[in-house]
């Protein structure tokens, strides 16, 4: 009986709103520590095809021997996967709890306050799992080429931003608006969590998550906006 009340308790510790929120905020700094790597390892392109390449297959032999030959790409795709589960689990039973709670004076009164940004979370969030599929698809396993399949990371991050497939630009640019706008909102909500957001601080943390989420959604759009217009070729 102790040890089954004890399970309940522990049950409803970690499915508790708190334990949601910090689950979110610490699954969402590992997510933006990720993207911040990432649209660096991008920024390479500019450094032309022999330095892309090199980079992406110095991922694939970091921690070698210690680590198996793209070891450390499956315990980072691992890791990732389970941040993104874990977020989304978080993000959607807060929501539902959320919905289940508001009244009608409540959506109304609150919906002024919230800015453009937490709108778009729920939209934003559909748009960049759709993205992530795709650029998985296109950049990584090579299933989606236009402009044609190749071998060399370069290649396919050039063939597939060619002017012809401006379709495909216009998605990824605005999978990077959702994704910045994402970010603005999700850091200030995190460190609010995290307890990070005190009085006199606000102008500070919202300047911080208005940088962060610009650097990184310019970071990630130059690449193939200096493809489309014929600055890497």
């Amino acid at each position: 009986m102790a040890n089954s009340t004890l399970t309940k308790k522990r049950s409803t510790a970690y499915g508790s709103t708190v334990a949601l929120k910090a689950a979110m905020a610490i699954t969402g700094a590992i997510l933006v520590l990720y993207l911040i790597a990432h649209m660096y390892g991008n920024l390479k392109i500019f450094s032309g095809q022999e330095a892309f390449d090199g980079y992406a297959h110095s991922l694939r032999e970091l921690g070698y021997p210690l680590l198996p030959y793209e070891g450390f790409l499956w315990i980072a795709r691992i890791v990732l996967l389970a941040s993104i589960l874990i977020h989304i689990y978080a993000v959607v039973v807060l929501w539902r709890r959320n919905h289940r709670a508001r009244t009608a004076r409540y959506q109304v009164t609150k919906r002024v306050q919230r800015s453009y940004s937490s709108y778009t979370m729920r939209y934003g969030g559909i748009l960049i799992a759709l993205f992530v599929v795709f650029h998985i698809l296109h950049l990584t396993t090579n299933n989606i080429a236009p402009g044609g399949r190749s071998d060399s990371p370069y290649e396919r991050m050039v063939n597939g931003f060619q002017p012809e497939f401006w379709f495909v630009t216009l998605f990824y640019l605005a999978s990077v608006v959702a994704v910045g706008l994402h970010l603005r909102h999700g850091i200030w909500s995190a460190v609010t969590t995290l307890g990070g957001n005190k009085a006199g601080r606000q102008g500070k943390l919202n300047a911080l998550a208005t940088a962060i989420a610009l650097i990184v959604a310019v970071g990630f759009a130059i690449p193939p906006l200096a493809v489309t217009f014929g600055l890497v070729s």
